[in-house]
């Protein structure tokens, strides 16, 4: 059934660890920033931009002009009751905090452990090496084999998902998850990144990819306990099959000497967020795919060279080396393999047979993930975005209407709605004078940064050809070089957008933008209306509204909805609500709405001397802007893949005890099994002691 002290001497511009810096991203921070683009748009584009502020502030009607000329009237809540305007009362944000949110805050700490609200409890669902197939072995750090992992939970959890089972087994559900990559100095004793072994680099790719278990309910409260070896538990690794579906499958870009097809590849790699869709399946962010392959500076072609440098491809060797030992991530030998990730895959948890997809019509980038919501007929939008300082944020609408149902038919049409429609890159426009955005988050005289946008069509797929809508691009080649494409129609550079997530209650869209160190120096872009701050150590996420009913069109307002860092921060802004009255947070990445329509928020890399965390933040309402601290992470973690229900709250705890110097013989963490035990990421379940919902 488908049912705050500061940091010292980081040179990363993040509280990440360079070990993390290292085997997460490649060290995306010490290189050039792959976007040189002056993004002048030279084709025929006409600036729908519409005012805004009458749209998210008032219950005043907003008209938006689209680009066939028609108009579309939205209300205050795009197509929802209006919000009430943030109080000018200096009371605000006394009394009672709104519902979901009503738990005693933490503070931010630095213990190694997984810190939780008065009242709360927690348990560790399942962790790295745990057997979840059957016939996987018990895990045993000192005698790994890259077979026993293929049957264990993968490294460096992220994304989860949880399914229903029904079927008489409402007490089980079924947990997906993505595992992003591996730091091979904390699994293997002895590890030596200039010579790793063979079998040390097969570990790696079975602890790459996603993971499937079913998770059983304790009755009396939220814990969850791993089911080991059920029938419907899966791993699929770096290299599993995969195909690739879509306008660019069999592309003469995608082919391979190992695939002349062009439509089969083996593994998915870095996959960071993702999405759970309504017909019942999952997708998974391909992101920072690029570190893998080696050699891109050898290339003598000059086309295939730029474009391996707009995508950053590692010029030399990789980090890991694999190059040795596959020569699929040898630029110079496989030319086209690099181009064969950083997709979005689709995977059907309830079929352990089926082969997960790689979606090409959603576009090829460093994709973070990638949330669907419907259009009132049933169509798929997908919200995504590009995890690169200066890079964009898109949305892929389908030309096809989910079937309602559990038939075999409904089933298998479904699969095929991410493979047909228009993908759209965001342009924005201020409405503040430029003179009003200085860089150093000073709200202009308007008292939002706020202003309008306009999606550019890239590329539409269909049945019956495929139609690019850049100049000088086919349409295989906006799909495949998909960020080259935004360069060329003039996209927004933003701040690292991360995870994009629509909200199930009002249809607004929250665009979370990680940080941007970057901004404002010598050669790069400055502070513009939607990135206000030079130097962007601490992030802020974007608010943009669509007609709730048709999010199919063009044109949309934002605003930021929340600038991140020290509430005593001149330049943090919580959606008008009292800053002396909200915890505080840097580098906001994965999100998740909670039943009550709270935004809650995970960390990765705070810059104000705490741990990482997770935060809930309300939208709407009299106390919209409030935001809480729900838990910190161990030593040296990330907060990964969290998920609201009402009686639990899941995240992934990724990368614990990743600091630098650290080692096995030299752990910097003890969690999440205590002294003497290697530390091991995992997934956390938190409940109420007292068995009530979470928040109220």
């Amino acid at each position: 059934m488908r049912k705050l002290l500061p940091l010292i001497g980081n040179p990363h511009g993040s509280g990440r660890s360079a070990l993390t810096c290292r085997y997460r991203c490649g060290d995306a921070c010490f290189h050039e920033v792959p976007n040189t683009s002056d993004n002048e748009y030279v084709g025929d584009v006409i600036a729908r931009a519409y005012s805004r502020r009458s749209m998210l502030r008032s219950a005043a009607v907003v008209t938006v002009a689209t680009a066939a000329g028609t108009a579309v009237t939205l209300g205050a809540g795009g197509g929802q009751p209006a919000e009430a305007a943030p109080s000018a009362d200096p009371k605000a944000g006394s009394g009672e905090a709104a519902r979901g949110l009503r738990f005693k805050a933490v503070a931010p700490n630095t213990d190694d452990r997984v810190t939780v609200p008065e009242g709360h409890d927690q348990n560790v669902v399942i962790r790295w090496g745990d057997p979840i197939v059957k016939g996987a072995p018990a895990f045993n750090p000192d005698k790994q084999t890259a077979a026993a992992q293929a049957g264990q939970f993968g490294y460096n959890n992220d994304f989860l998902s949880l399914l229903p089972l029904g079927g008489g087994y409402e007490r089980q559900q079924l947990l997906v998850a993505n595992h992003e990559y591996t730091d091979e100095n904390l699994m293997f004793k002895g590890y030596d990144p200039a010579n790793p072994t063979r079998e040390q680099v097969e570990v790696a790719w079975a602890a790459h990819g996603l993971g499937v278990v079913v998770v059983q309910e304790d009755h009396r409260s939220g814990k969850l306990t791993a089911v080991n070896r059920h029938q419907l538990n899966r791993r699929l690794t770096a290299t599993s099959e995969f195909r690739l579906t879509g306008p660019a499958a069999g592309s003469a870009l995608l082919k391979t000497s190992a695939d002349p097809t062009g439509t089969k590849v083996l593994g998915t790699l870095n996959n960071c967020s993702g999405g759970t869709t309504p017909w019942g399946t999952t997708l998974h962010g391909e992101e920072n795919f690029n570190q893998y392959f080696a050699n891109a500076g050898q290339v003598t072609d000059p086309a295939e060279a730029a474009r391996l440098k707009r995508y950053g491809v590692s010029t030399g060797a990789t980090e890991r080396k694999w190059e040795r030992f596959d020569k699929r991530f040898d630029c110079l030998q496989e030319p086209n393999e690099s181009h064969r990730f950083g997709w979005v895959v689709e995977l059907d948890p309830y079929d352990p047979n089926s082969v997960p997809r790689k979606r090409t019509a959603l576009g090829r980038f460093k994709h973070e993930g990638a949330q669907p919501r419907l259009t009132e007929d049933g169509r798929p939008v997908v919200y995504m975005g590009d995890d690169e300082r200066f890079d964009y944020f898109y949305k892929f609408v389908s030309s096809k209407q989910m079937k309602r149902g559990d038939s075999r038919a409904a089933k298998e049409h479904n699969l095929t709605l991410l493979d047909e429609g228009t993908l759209y890159v965001a342009k924005l426009t201020g409405d503040s004078p430029a003179a009003e955005v200085d860089g150093s988050g000073k709200l202009p005289a308007d008292g939002q940064f706020d202003g309008s946008g306009v999606w550019i069509k890239l590329a539409t797929a269909s049945a019956s050809g495929n139609v690019s809508h850049v100049e000088g691009m086919t349409a295989e080649e906006v799909f495949v070089f998909t960020r080259q494409a935004g360069d060329k129609v003039g996209a927004t550079k933003m701040d690292r957008p991360e995870d994009i997530e629509p909200s199930p209650r009002t249809g607004r869209v929250y665009v979370v933008l990680t940080n941007n160190t970057d901004r404002g120096k010598a050669g790069k872009a400055g502070a513009d209306e939607a990135n206000p701050r030079n130097l962007n150590k601490h992030g802020q996420i974007l608010e943009l509204a669509e007609n709730f009913d048709d999010p199919a069109g063009d044109g949309f307002a934002w605003r930021l909805f929340l600038v991140a860092g020290d509430p005593n921060d001149a330049s943090t802004y919580f959606a008008g609500f009292p800053k002396d009255k909200v915890s505080p947070i840097s580098c906001p990445d994965n999100v998740t709405f909670d039943p009550h329509g709270n935004l809650w928020i995970s960390t990765d890399g705070n810059q104000l001397g705490s741990h990482d965390g997770l935060f809930g933040v309300a939208t709407a309402g009299e106390r919209r802007g409030e935001l809480k601290q729900f838990l910190t992470v161990p030593r040296g973690a990330e907060t990964c893949g969290p998920l609201v229900q009402d009686k639990r709250v899941l995240v992934a705890v990724q990368h614990p005890g990743e600091i630098d110097g650290a080692s096995v013989e030299k752990p910097q963490s003890v969690w999440p099994d205590g002294p003497g035990k290697i530390v091991r990421p995992a997934v956390v379940s938190v409940w109420r002691k007292d068995g009530k919902n979470i928040g109220v």
